[in-house]
């Protein structure tokens, strides 16, 4: 059974999850962890529950998704995961964010998620869906059995990601979310980037940028 923990970090309030399942082995999704109290708070969860971290993923390079990877790579001596599309907007994420008192250490993925390739951790096998508009190379990662989706800012309770942004385009996003949420089942749990979770046959009914 896959578990997931929930921190809201940073100014954003943006979603960090930990997830793991019964092999005590998992993942962090979209690392928001920025200041010293956020470190401390994912790191004692992490070893209170004797998780064994395999991988740090983040579902787009933005800078309030992405400031935590540096601390949890050098504790746990894992890899980074994320999308080489995304590239620019990871490079720039440092120098983005010190403009609301971001201050982390931007560090190299070793994995890149634009292949395809599933991140592996335990029983665990979580696919990465291209999902490209909020950012050139959005991801969400899905693992079909235990029918849970971590979308970042792709779609959200009630809402779809902003596209105001550089680099980002309404109509890319909406294919995205047409072509590689829609498809999949009404009971499908969705973790986003930011707000609370929800199911996705919730935001086939009800998010007005469905309709």
């Amino acid at each position: 059974m896959l578990q997931v923990a929930r921190f809201v970090f940073n100014p954003f309030r943006e979603n960090t999850y930990v997830v793991w399942d019964a092999s005590g082995e998992g993942i962090v999704v979209d690392p928001g962890n920025n200041y010293p109290k956020e470190h401390a708070a994912i790191a004692d969860f992490i070893d209170k529950n004797n998780i064994r971290l395999r991988v740090v993923a983040a579902t787009h390079g933005h800078y309030d998704h992405v400031c935590g990877a540096g601390f949890l790579k050098e504790r746990y001596g894992v890899p980074f995961a994320l999308c080489s599309t995304d590239e620019y907007v990871y490079c720039t994420s440092a120098f983005d964010g010190s403009r609301y008192q971001f201050d982390f250490e931007q560090v190299p993925y070793e994995i890149d998620l634009a292949t395809g390739a599933p991140l592996t951790f335990g029983e665990t096998v979580l696919v990465p869906l291209p999902t490209p508009g909020h950012t050139l190379g959005g991801v969400s990662l899905y693992s079909e059995a235990a029918k849970v989706i971590f979308t970042g800012d792709t779609i959200m309770c009630g809402t779809v990601g902003r596209t105001d942004l550089k680099g980002s385009d309404h109509p890319t996003l909406m294919r995205s979310i047409i072509s590689q949420i829609l498809p999949l089942p009404d009971d499908v749990e969705i973790y986003p980037g930011h707000g609370p979770q929800t199911l996705l046959g919730n935001e086939r009914r009800n998010n007005p940028f469905l309709q």
